[in-house]
């Protein structure tokens, strides 16, 4: 039954025609350069479009004259943490001709490339909170072809401008991804636009599984490697291509706590919709994991972490001081999964963590840094009584600057101090030094 124009995973790199229908069941276990049709979503009987290696090949043949080879480095906490630990640089992924950096391109290139000179023309519309549009947009743009992103709310206004930027259509609407999906959906129906979703399209996941590829070629003795997991398409494609090349390497995925929604999936055996929460891990904020990416990744998946919000400040705070990097959230949660503790197993092994993103706005940025200094124990508030009289602030601060005390910020309250009312509570914000001020105020 025709539902929605979809782009079609039967395509390779020349233009094919596509059929909006449901497969056969024999055509689902062909490769998807021989594919006929394409369905969007899996059917009641549980089927779902299978991602092969060689569409992974394909995809890196496909893509490579323009997405370049993100670097893979090996961390400065590695003695820290007792690991040969590296990074896949992928919030470098762009080959420096724009300011976007996501691993999110690999697949939008990949699935741009599959279209049919009428698709092409019709133009293409997306849902997505910030990363898979600024793909869209940006190589919709380099090669002529329409882009409409539907974006939810909560979206970094950030990211909503660089798509604009980059000359897509941005409509801002659906309190999370569940609602600008669906409006996306809706457009595409009406409009005849091809959508393209984020994550749950097979096209894109051999794309984001290119990262696979390259992983082994600069670290063929690699142990394990810890991936991001949003909506399932980078862990599905990553999965596959290492998986299908080195089964014996661990494959560990990581969510934030805000949004679970992979882990829920295999809890309950297929996608389910979680609620979720505003989290550093914007990226990742997806309330219902793909039917494909889940059925492709979760039999290749050996262990899932869940990281808390504080971890993830943690990470970013010390990818910008360790590795000189700026990540955004949904990136960082690799490296929260080996700060946090819970992968103490791979120590004495070669690990590599996926840094997926750096598309992060700089309030949140600094918002970041901070809660990350004070979970460190490298900010400390301190709270003082004193009376209320000219001078008794002078004071107190005096009494900071003989401890050598660096006052960050200082506030004062009077109306709910529970002393008597001739005294003022004054809160200072400080940066420990060799003496802690709490113990002399």
């Amino acid at each position: 039954m025709s539902v929605v124009r979809n782009i079609g995973d039967s395509c390779s790199r020349s233009p094919c025609s596509v059929v909006i229908t449901n497969a056969p069941d024999d055509d689902l276990k062909k490769p998807l350069s021989s594919r006929s049709t394409k369905r969007m979503f899996a059917d009641e009987a549980g089927e779902y479009d299978k991602l092969h290696f060689d569409d992974i090949l394909q995809a890196h043949k496909t893509i490579r004259p323009d997405v370049h080879v993100s670097p893979l480095v090996r961390s400065h906490i590695s003695n820290n943490v007792q690991m040969d630990l590296y990074l896949k640089q992928e919030f470098t992924s762009f080959t420096g001709r724009s300011i976007y950096s996501s691993f999110k391109e690999r697949g939008a290139r990949n699935a741009l490339l599959c279209l049919t000179p009428e698709q092409r023309k019709a133009g293409v519309v997306a849902a997505s909170a910030g990363n898979h549009a600024q793909g869209l947009s940006y190589h919709g743009q380099s090669l002529g072809i329409p882009v409409k992103v539907v974006m939810p709310v909560i979206a970094p206004l950030m990211k909503i401008q660089k798509c604009k930027d980059f000359g897509a259509d941005v409509v801002v609407e659906g309190n999370d991804m569940f609602g600008a999906t669906q409006v996306a959906l809706d457009d595409s129906r009406s409009s005849g636009r091809v959508f393209i979703n984020a994550f749950d399209n097979v096209r894109v996941m051999a794309g984001q599984g290119t990262i696979g590829l390259e992983i082994l070629d600069q670290l063929p003795n690699v142990d394990a490697v810890v991936i991001p997991i949003g909506g399932g398409g980078l862990i599905a494609g990553i999965s596959t291509a290492i998986k299908s090349r080195k089964p014996d390497t661990l494959i560990i995925g990581v969510e934030s706590e805000m949004c679970p929604s992979f882990n829920e999936a295999q809890i309950k055996g297929k996608p389910v919709l979680v609620p979720t929460s505003r989290s550093l891990a914007d990226g990742l904020a997806v309330p219902q994991v793909g039917i494909h990416s889940f059925s492709n990744a979760t039999n290749k998946i050996d262990r899932m972490v869940i990281v808390k919000e504080d971890s993830i400040a943690l990470a970013i705070l010390t990818l910008v001081e360790k590795e000189k990097s700026v990540v955004e959230g949904a990136g960082a949660v690799s490296m929260a999964a080996i700060l946090s503790g819970q992968l103490d197993l791979l120590k004495g092994k070669r690990v590599v963590l996926v840094v997926s993103g750096g598309n992060i706005d700089t309030t949140v940025l600094s918002r970041a840094l901070h809660k990350g200094m004070a979970i460190d124990g490298r900010l400390l508030k301190v709270g003082v009584v004193v009376d209320d009289r000219p001078g008794c602030i002078a004071e107190l601060c005096q009494v900071f600057s003989e401890l050598q005390v660096n006052m960050r910020h200082l506030m004062h309250e009077r109306a709910w101090v529970k002393a008597d009312v001739f005294s003022v509570k004054v809160f200072i914000l400080t940066k420990p030094g060799v003496v802690d001020p709490s113990q002399h105020t």
